[in-house]
């Protein structure tokens, strides 16, 4: 079986209300998606999905955790998930027209003759969303840097060491010529 197609949401007889699903994120899922920035994925995707007649209305909760590195000195940080995403689904015959022009990545477009919504890629883009951009090691109690110590230092020796009169750029203007 299609590891993508547990992650289809039967559509057809569905009753109009809410329904509730969830997902156990881990490792594994993302491998379908190339390198990531992350692992130890420990995620639970939560979706309320709400059927109206020709509108269907998902909201995503995630949660859980992920380890990256930290950018300052390379420490494994484990990272808290914890986000909210809305998208709606809409019924229309020209669906592929209306996706290619739609501006808003919130709304989507199916068919009438659909039978399933498959949210593994929303579920993908929001835990990476979910990711902070900036990734430090978080503080210590009595307010130092979590950062491994070592490279703290071999960052801060080099930071003495560099001579700022030095022109790294120098010789770039002498290049402008050559194309």
């Amino acid at each position: 079986m299609n590891a993508r197609k547990f992650y289809d949401i039967p559509i057809v007889g569905l009753k109009p209300g809410v329904h509730n699903y969830e997902f156990e994120i881990t490792d594994e899922f993302f491998k379908e998606y190339g390198t990531q920035e992350f692992d130890n994925c420990k995620a639970l995707v939560k979706l309320e999905l709400e059927k109206n007649a020709s509108v269907y209305t998902l909201k995503f909760d995630i949660g859980g955790t992920v380890d990256v590195i930290c950018d300052r000195c390379g420490n494994t940080v484990v990272t808290n998930l914890w986000d909210e995403f809305n998208v709606m689904v809409k019924v229309d015959d020209n669906a592929d027209e209306l996706n290619e022009n739609e501006e808003d990545p919130d709304i989507y477009y199916i068919t009438r003759i659909e039978s399933s919504i498959n949210i593994a890629t929303w579920i993908y883009e929001f835990i990476v969303l979910s990711i902070p951009n900036i990734r430090e090691c978080a503080p210590k109690s009595d307010g130092s840097s979590g950062c491994n110590p070592d490279v703290l230092n071999m960052l801060e020796n080099m930071k003495k060491n560099s001579d700022p009169k030095k022109d790294i750029w120098k010789g770039l203007d002498n290049l402008k010529g050559l194309n």
